[in-house]
């Protein structure tokens, strides 16, 4: 396992300002996407609609899960503009 290379704060704001990679002194295991943190809920379908989804998700090569939140964030998108 390579040793992880500290720098101090005015030399990485230098280096990132310089446009230089930077990669190599960020700790990438714990970066997160602020707003995009998980939360998992349960939600219950009947079954015709689950059918409808599967079908779909099948249709477009992604899971139901993965349709489920493709839709969501269609219709949240469509309801803010």
């Amino acid at each position: 396992m390579m040793k992880k290379k500290y720098i101090k704060a005015e030399e990485f704001d230098s280096k990132f300002d310089n446009g230089e990679n930077i990669i190599e002194y960020l700790e990438l295991s714990k970066t997160t996407r602020p707003g995009q943190e998980q939360k998992r809920v349960n939600v219950d379908f009947p079954v015709w609609m689950i059918q409808m989804l599967d079908k779909e998700a099948r249709r477009v090569g992604v899971t139901r899960q993965s349709i489920i939140k493709i839709w969501l964030a269609e219709r949240l998108k469509e309801s803010t503009i």
